[in-house]
């Protein structure tokens, strides 16, 4: 019912006209709790059609684990976007279901954006002497991403590399982490990160179901989680191919990896998103530690 005197129309008739599907009339509270105790999970709704169609349609969608979305989305040709102002260096982007977003935020740092397709090896890549790589976010499972995962194997201590949400993720396969499907995901502009080398938080955007894992590169095992999110439920420095990894942001929610960072080669990443248009902000500066590697070679 529309209760402003500035309302032009009740709100079904408004949805109708720009057909966006809505459902009214059910338990929230009771969706939640099945929500919290079972996991996100497929949906189906519909109106003139059975319980059992419905529910047919819902059990029929595709699973996201196993998906290589990211291959799907990505560019089919290369392509470029020219810096603002005075170029400070030039980059790769690997499309991965890149937003304009990033490209956006790179170009405004004085950088040169090449975005490539998906399946571009590491030899084509570093023939175009990019300054730095960039690994953008995208949808599915990082796990069915061979191609772009050794792409990265072979990026890795010839250029300075940074990843954010899938590129942060296919980071951490390529330097021999895992990778796991989350039971909720972490969606939403409101996420807390604690930085772990000062404790200070951040408020992080994120829209991800999937998070990588450090555990199978350390030598204890995964603590019980108990209490508030400690910094001891990730591992500390661990050992890879590529040398030293530690581990530099951790979700305050449920505790899990937020980001990266190579110690032996010029590499980080972060699970969110600090581009965040059009919030919060508070990871922006991450794009300058970025440009600042870039510069510095």
């Amino acid at each position: 019912m529309a209760s402003s005197w500035r309302a032009e129309s009740p709100l079904g008739p408004y949805l109708r006209r720009i057909g966006m599907v809505a459902l009214g009339g059910i338990d929230t509270r009771r969706l939640t709790r099945h929500l919290r105790d079972s996991g996100a999970m497929p949906v189906a709704m519909g109106s003139g059609a059975t319980e059992s169609e419905i529910r047919d349609a819902a059990e029929s969608a595709p699973p996201m684990a196993g998906s290589a979305l990211a291959l799907d989305v990505s560019t089919p040709a290369a392509y470029q976007v020219p810096a603002r102002g005075v170029v400070r260096g030039s980059v790769v982007a690997l499309d991965l279901g890149m937003k304009r977003d990033i490209a956006d935020r790179l170009t405004r740092s004085g950088l040169d954006v090449t975005v490539v397709p998906a399946g571009t090896q590491a030899g084509e890549i570093l023939a175009l002497r990019p300054d730095g790589v960039f690994l953008p976010n995208g949808p599915g499972d990082p796990g069915p991403l061979s191609g772009p995962i050794e792409t990265v194997r072979g990026l890795l201590g010839e250029v300075p590399v940074f990843g954010i949400c899938l590129g942060h993720q296919v980071l951490g396969l390529a330097l021999g982490a895992e990778t796991f499907k989350m039971p909720f995901g972490h969606h939403g502009g409101n996420h807390p990160v604690r930085r772990l080398d000062d404790g200070r938080v951040e408020i992080t955007s994120q829209n991800h179901g999937f998070a990588v894992d450090l555990w199978p590169l350390a030598e204890g095992a995964m603590p019980a989680r108990a209490g508030l999110v400690a910094p001891g439920a990730l591992p500390g420095r661990v050992d890879t191919a590529f040398g030293t990894v530690e581990p530099t942001h951790q979700n305050l929610n449920d505790g899990t990896l937020e980001g990266l960072r190579c110690l032996d080669v010029a590499a980080f990443s972060v699970q969110y998103h600090p581009e965040a248009a059009p919030g919060p902000h508070d990871a922006v500066h991450l794009f300058e530690e970025f440009l600042e590697s870039v510069e510095s070679g």
